[in-house]
């Protein structure tokens, strides 16, 4: 029986949709990694840590950033430290300061499929499935050696690209093993190779010069007949390179990633049909940062250089069987404990001050049930299939204590047609180690600067950044109900509609806009007024202090403390409709297969009680309210023929409330595969992928400077038409 993402029950059921996106399918669209992968899915935002974020994206909050070079999950536009990563089921190292785990470091030639749940999943995995969570589910078997080469580049210039690709497995009676070996270069792109973007200070990078070298191990050994031991290890090393022009210097970036992985895990089979499961992984990653400020002028130049470090790890003994058996089948129960621990620094390599350094653990344990109460077998008019599917996890932390999320859901079918799913559960998300340990800072300016007025001429304010040890985790409550319709009289059809609401509370921000902290009636609950010199004295020992008022302290002249530390304070709220078909039919032309999927988001967030929400979804640097992809695939013997269309709605300016125009995209991919023949041709491939075939430009928006990119690169893309040529070859 295979295991479900969403659910730890061999066999079992999720009462969340789930979207499954196999190798075939990865092929037929001419995905090159799993980053173009997740940022197809409508599902899915593309702001955040992608390799096409541009100067200016940071509007949307400062997860939008290309900070390492990576892709990172984001469901729902909740933030991709809100979507859970998995890799084989087991966690993967953070990465960056963000808090993002780079599936894109997983190489996509050892998938087998990624499979996404977008509902609410922390009761099954713990920390961060707010948003839902994507599981990589590697090959487990592979015979033979194939070897690739790519060759690809945008028709406007740039991004020209140079991959080769390694993958070779074998099989035997007890076992297997699949090993990979990737090597690819690009040339960046930049805006002075865009019409619609030459007025940008030059240089600047619509998108990162890299460098990618990477390499995977996954075995199986099965050991006799009562157990099996699987390994997975990669390692991967990423160099990207990014330039941002201003108006009298430019910026050039250089991170160097190193991302590691191993993962060992040994299922033993007990008597009764009940598997125990001891497993665990070791995360890293590393990244330095050689950040250089050019000043052309004057030939100087200024160079600094940050680490970043995240390490993770994590154990877990479970165990999985049934329970009873029912009318409709047997009851299953899952349960395990374990422990996880994630560790972060961030520091200066040339100076050597630290700016975090932090370091959080848990225990966890946890419980599933899985109850079929009608089943197929037993006749039952109007209910063909009912099962009721619940789970509970309990972790205690070292930094904030317990926290609890259950998740209750049911699975009806009234006939052979119809499935009706529906879920309720809790989620959390740990808040960061750097909204935790960032150095706190306090400055001292005058009352006026922070928008004060009727005070003294020498009135000051204390102003505080930084950290907060004290955080609490982020919740949320999480609804999900969906129809799926699968005819038996139409083989090969498949549709399903499905309705979500994400109710996400304690959210971590930094409250105040500093130039009105004073004057914004808003912000008037975190402001402390008239403190005392004794309570001014006890709080300045926890903060590095800078005088920015010229003039020497007194305590006795502040009026008040205002604090824009990470706090728990932030609201936010997301509902909509997800939509998804697919149908495959014979003709005698070859065998076709429509599918697509559309996803409809509504979102708004309050940054405190005081505060009025305003819309995310639809704005600059947020999701666009509809996303869709739809297309046909064609197959006839060895060829295969494919044309997707993509559309993303205009967003809107929130600055002068203009609204930019919808993005609709075309993309095709051919395929030829002769097949094994005996001859040198035998197991040949050539594929030719185009993306955005019409070279359709991105929607504008009126920029206030020239440092910033011109359109929404969080949900826009300035590489415009795309070729590239593969060719293949399986021994």
């Amino acid at each position: 029986m295979i295991t479900v993402t969403g659910t730890r029950i061999r066999g079992g059921v999720t009462p969340s949709p789930v979207i499954r996106i196999g190798s075939e399918q990865i092929k037929q669209e001419g995905f090159a990694d799993l980053g173009e992968v997740i940022r197809s899915v409508p599902q899915n935002f593309s702001g955040g840590q992608n390799p096409g974020i541009a100067a200016g994206a940071t509007g949307g909050g400062q997860g939008n950033q290309n900070i390492t070079g990576g892709s990172g999950l984001n469901l729902r536009g909740l933030g991709q430290d809100a979507s859970l990563t998995l890799l084989n089921g087991r966690r993967m190292s953070y990465g960056g300061f963000t808090q993002m785990v780079d599936i894109s470091a997983i190489p996509v030639e050892a998938v087998q499929r990624i499979e996404i749940v977008a509902d609410g999943a922390s009761a099954i995995y713990g920390s961060d499935a707010v948003g839902g969570v994507g599981n990589v589910i590697l090959r487990r078997d592979f015979n033979g050696v194939t070897a690739k080469a790519r060759y690809g580049s945008a028709s406007d210039g740039g991004l020209t690209t140079h991959e080769y690709t390694l993958v070779g497995g074998t099989t035997w009676s007890t076992g297997g093993l699949i090993a990979t070996w990737k090597q690819s270069k690009n040339d960046p792109i930049y805006a002075s190779q865009r019409d619609y973007a030459k007025r940008m200070y030059a240089p600047s990078t619509l998108y990162q010069e890299g460098r990618l070298r990477s390499g995977l191990l996954s075995l199986h050994q099965s050991l006799g007949d009562s157990a099996e031991l699987r390994l997975d290890t990669f390692h991967t090393r990423r160099d990207i390179f990014t330039d941002q022009g201003n108006a009298t210097n430019y910026e050039h970036n250089a991170p160097k990633t190193i991302t590691s992985l191993v993962s060992p895990n040994l299922d033993v089979y007990l008597p009764g049909d009940w598997t125990m499961s001891l497993g665990g992984s070791w995360g890293r990653e590393h990244t330095d940062v050689r950040y250089t400020v050019v000043t052309p002028a004057t030939g100087l130049s200024t160079l600094s250089r940050t680490g970043y470090r995240n390490r993770s790890r994590d154990y877990e003994l479970g165990a999985e069987g049934p329970l009873f058996s029912l009318p409709g089948g047997e009851t299953r129960l899952a349960v395990g404990l374990g422990y996880r621990s994630n560790a972060f620094q961030d520091r200066n390599l040339i100076s050597g001050y630290t700016q975090v350094d932090g370091k959080v653990s848990s225990r966890f344990a946890y419980a599933e049930l899985n109850m079929p109460l009608i089943g197929p077998d037993q006749g039952v008019s109007g209910a063909r299939r009912f099962e009721l599917t619940g789970a509970i996890r309990g972790e205690d932390y070292d930094s904030f204590g317990g926290v609890t999320t259950p998740k209750l859901g049911l699975l009806y079918s009234p006939n052979a047609d119809l499935t009706l799913k529906a879920s309720w559960g809790k989620s959390f998300k740990v808040p960061t180690l750097s909204q935790q340990y960032l150095t706190r800072d306090a400055y001292l300016f005058p009352a006026a600067a922070l928008g004060g007025s009727g005070y003294a001429p020498d009135a000051t304010v204390l102003y505080l950044t930084g950290g907060n040890p004290n955080l609490k985790p982020e919740r949320a409550r999480t609804w999900s109900a969906s129809l799926a319709f699968h005819p038996e009289a139409v083989s090969g059809l498949e549709a399903q509609l499905s309705w979500f609401s994400v109710d996400y509370t304690d959210r971590v921000v930094q409250p105040l806009v500093p130039a009105q902290a004073l004057s914004n009636p808003a912000f008037a609950p975190f402001i402390q007024q008239a403190p005392s010199a004794a309570a001014l004295a006890q709080l300045l020992q926890g903060f590095r202090f800078t005088n920015a008022t010229g003039v020497p302290y007194d305590p006795d002249k502040v009026v008040a403390v205002a604090p824009n530390l990470f706090m728990n304070t932030s609201r936010q709220r997301a509902r909509g409709l997800d939509a998804s078909g697919s149908y495959r039919f014979d003709l005698a032309a070859g065998r076709f297969t429509l599918r697509g999927s559309a996803s409809w988001l509504h979102s708004t967030q309050k940054n405190s009680s005081e505060q009025p929400s305003y819309d995310l979804a639809g704005t600059l640097f947020y999701p666009a309210k509809l996303n869709s992809r739809v297309g046909v695939v064609w197959q006839r013997g060895g060829f295969t023929a494919s044309l997707f269309g993509n559309y993303k709605s205009g967003v809107t300016n929130t600055a002068d409330g203009s609204k930019g125009a919808s993005f609709t995209t075309f993309d095709t991919t051919l395929r030829y595969d002769t097949g094994a023949s005996g001859d040198a041709w035998s197991d040949v491939a050539l594929e030719l992928s185009v993306q955005n075939v019409l070279n359709r430009a991105p929607p504008l928006y009126a920029v206030t400077s020239r440092t910033y990119a011109p359109y929404d690169s969080t949900n826009y893309s300035a590489i415009g038409r795309y070729l590239s040529l593969s060719v293949s070859k399986h021994w």
